[in-house]
């Protein structure tokens, strides 16, 4: 079968389309404020910008990066959850011409370490209002206040402080869109070593146009953004494409079900993007106390991040009174590929139609096409494939084909009507509340247990999510419990990453090459 193209694809001009995208990420927030300056762009519990204060904050910002150092070509590490300083400094560095190095405050200070070494940041900027975890993150780095604005009318978007490295090296700086890197986001490869995928500003403006030109979104628009702007979902398409489309963004830190029901009962939301967990947290927390469902203005509620179960989606879109949307993507696609669409809302739990721009290919094992309607591994082209991983030409030169596809190690089909589903995964990656977890890097903290001869961590499906569950070998006369074993994980791996539960068994069960027989595990978890 010959590569295809979304189905809607002649109702968008792409070229025209790619050729009036801004040229920087960081051009959106002066763009909106010369539309209609004085509509509320930002929302935060304590705070909010219009869109002129939002622009003025910016050029602000980008001051005192520069002040701080920052060049064209500097990695701006930005310790946060969404929040509207992140917003902000997101903004600063892309002005700049920096790489904004987004990283979610809720890693451990491993992994922060792990990725500031492989990096090698000019400055990291820690959320220090906004974040408590990003506030005990500086604390240990010994980080300093930001410098003060120059602005006698300085806007307040919220304390920061940083950590200034002027041994690094700034990367040449590109005019072309489509090859500056504009954003920086590391997802932990299966060996462990963090990969730093490298977006670039075309890449984003493309997802962040097609995807709110697809939702429809407008002015008018108040989008929940509860999904970490850290992470590529909740940076192009939720707030990215939000805030070009001129919407505003009502930005919550963390995931609450009581604040997401007050603020769809009484905020005006009126689009709520979530992973399924959320949607099924959201339900589970109406039901126990006995809320009615209140959502005057909700218009579109979507789940993505991981596989969004059949019977879950049922009881969402009768909750809700709306179709829940569905779609997918990756990091290294910026991240949309598929979604399903407004005037065509899939009755199933397939990923909808590959957007607009986009072409895919289903690849056999021997790289043979597969036959329509065959499964494959899911190749990806388009305006949303990444410039590659930072300092890594091998691993890009391994997932990126010399004409531009992107080999997901996803599996997939073409169904009849022209949607994309997705059959499994041919890597062994869990994806825990629409955050990427890899086996290895579980197992490679529970192997550095003193009591642990051997470990393999798979993934359990449990309703709208997946679960992390680990099975160890112990060595002989070992008094360590599987609590104990759980405890020692949250010390070293963000929440997400850590077991729900370890099983302790005599042997695991092996090959005689001695490899770990993953499928055995499964069938016992």
């Amino acid at each position: 079968m010959t590569a295809s193209t979304a189905p809607h694809s002649h109702a968008f001009d792409i070229p025209a389309l790619l050729a009036a995208l801004p040229a920087r990420i960081a051009d959106i927030p002066a763009l909106a404020a010369a539309r209609d300056p004085h509509r509320v762009s930002l929302i935060e519990d304590a705070r909010q910008l219009t869109r002129q204060q939002l622009a003025d904050a910016v050029e602000e910002t980008a001051a005192q990066l520069r002040e701080l150092g920052v060049r064209a070509g500097d990695r701006v590490m930005i310790v946060a959850e969404n929040s509207i300083v992140q917003v902000v400094l997101l903004f600063a560095a892309a002005k700049l011409d920096g790489w904004a190095l987004m990283s979610n405050a809720r890693l451990s200070a491993a992994e922060l370490d792990a990725i500031r070494a492989h990096a090698a940041p000019r400055v990291i900027a820690y959320a220090v209002d906004a974040s408590s975890d990003a506030r005990g993150h500086a604390q240990h780095h010994g980080a300093t206040a930001a410098p003060a604005s120059a602005s006698a009318a300085a806007i307040d978007i919220g304390a920061w402080s940083f950590v200034a490295d002027a041994n690094v090296h700034a990367e040449p700086v590109e005019a072309a869109s489509e090859k500056q890197c504009a954003a920086l986001i590391y997802t932990t490869g299966t060996t462990g070593a963090p990969k730093g995928v490298m977006l670039s500003h075309r890449n984003l403006m493309f997802i962040a146009t097609i995807s709110s030109t697809l939702r429809r979104v407008g002015p008018d628009d108040v989008v929940y953004a509860v999904l970490p702007i850290s992470h590529v979902y909740g940076l192009a398409s939720v707030c990215l494409g939000s805030l070009h489309a001129g919407a505003t963004l009502r930005l919550a830190s963390r995931f609450a079900p009581e604040a997401v029901r007050h603020a769809l009962a009484h905020e005006n939301v009126s689009i709520f993007q979530g992973v399924p967990a959320m949607h099924a947290k959201l339900l589970e927390h109406l039901q126990a106390h006995g809320h009615a469902w209140s959502a005057p203005r909700l218009r579109f509620a979507y789940s993505g991040g991981s596989p969004l179960d059949a019977a879950l989606k049922a009881r969402v879109e009768s909750v809700y009174g709306v179709t829940l949307h569905n779609g997918y993507g990756m990091t290294e696609s910026s991240p949309t590929v598929s979604q399903t669409m407004l005037d065509a809302p899939c009755a199933d739990v397939s990923v909808g139609q590959v957007i607009p721009g986009v072409e895919v290919r289903f690849v056999m094992l021997d790289g043979v096409e597969a036959a329509r309607g065959e499964i494959g591994e899911l190749w990806v082209r388009g305006p949303n494939v990444m410039l590659g991983y930072y300092r890594n030409p091998e691993q890009t030169h391994a997932t990126v084909t010399e004409d531009g596809w992107l080999k997901t190690g996803d599996l997939a089909r073409e169904e009849a009507d022209g949607t994309l589903s997705i059959v499994g995964r041919s890597k062994e990656l869990i994806i825990r509340s629409g955050f990427n977890v890899y086996p290895a890097e579980v197992e490679h903290v529970l192997n550095a247990h003193p009591d642990v001869v051997q470990s393999a961590v798979i993934g359990r499906a449990v309703e709208g999510n997946e679960e992390v569950v680990a099975f160890v070998e112990l060595v002989a006369g070992a008094r360590v419990t599987p609590a104990e074993l759980i405890e020692w994980c949250g010390a070293r791996l963000a929440p997400y990453k850590r077991p729900a539960e370890v099983r302790v068994l005599a042997a695991l069960p092996a090959a005689s090459t001695g490899k770990i027989l993953k499928h055995r595990l499964r069938e016992m978890a």
